[in-house]
């Protein structure tokens, strides 16, 4: 049995099974917690489970999971990083600041959609990677929906917290949905200006659009139908990275 774990700032999210995951779980990232808090909460899923592969952009919990593991299973985990095989090159400045999640994310994409890929995904960042022949060829970072929408909330004294939901128009009549059209019609403008600037920049009209990350599910049914929306592409890729690492008992 194997465990796939994608560790981002704002959720942990789990897939377990063989050849493959057959279940996920999602819980929020805690960087205080310690080895043994994390132990409590996942223990209910290592039941049979042999092998663990990890993507993590928050390092203090890399050695939180490693002990645990270790101490509690004798699992040492397979952490996405240099000198792993993922099938996937990496052509930037500085490769080995690429996080883990950009890198699994691509890998889930060539295993499932092909060599070439433009990946926007919505996490705490909305980022955008581009891979053409299996190649990452660069990434833009911007900030995602729900840290924009706290940062607006907690800048200003008379907004509230509010929901995402899909607003009647592109310009609301009151301010939940002027605050709903602003964010939700603005992030998709953004993401069709920035799927067609990395088009034209790179001259493939054909390379696929994959939208995942946890806030991906605000903006289904705004966006065009040929986009595919793919929630565990980074659990994907970490499946397709064990493979090449044959790490599979």
């Amino acid at each position: 049995m194997n465990l796939y774990i994608d560790i981002g700032n704002s959720n942990i999210v789990i897939g377990k099974g063989n050849n493959g995951f057959e279940e996920t779980y999602r819980y929020r990232t805690d960087p205080l917690k310690s080895s043994d808090e994390y132990y409590a909460l996942l223990k209910h899923l290592f039941d049979g489970v042999e092998n663990v592969t990890i993507a993590s952009v928050v390092p203090q919990l890399n050695t939180a999971f490693k002990t645990f593991l270790k101490r509690y299973y004798g699992i040492t985990p397979l952490f996405v990083e240099p000198g792993i095989k993922t099938g996937v090159k990496i052509k930037t400045d500085y490769p080995q600041e690429v996080g883990a999640d950009l890198v699994s994310a691509a890998a889930g994409a060539l295993d499932r959609y092909g060599k070439d890929a433009i990946i926007v995904d919505m996490g705490t960042a909305t980022t955008f990677s581009y891979m053409q022949g299996a190649e990452i060829k660069g990434v833009s970072i911007n900030i995602g929906l729900d840290a924009s929408k706290d940062a607006l909330v907690s800048g200003t004294s008379q907004l509230l917290q509010f929901e995402f939901e899909k607003p009647p128009s592109v310009l609301g009549t009151n301010t939940i949905d002027a605050l709903n059209a602003g964010f939700l019609y603005g992030h998709v403008h953004q993401i069709n200006g920035m799927v067609d600037a990395i088009r034209k920049t790179y001259d493939n009209e054909n390379a696929p659009v994959i939208i995942t990350g946890g806030a991906s599910r605000y903006l289904e049914g705004m966006l065009p139908k040929s986009y595919i929306f793919d929630e565990f592409i980074v659990l994907k890729g970490l499946e397709a990275i064990q493979r090449r690492n044959k790490i599979n008992k």
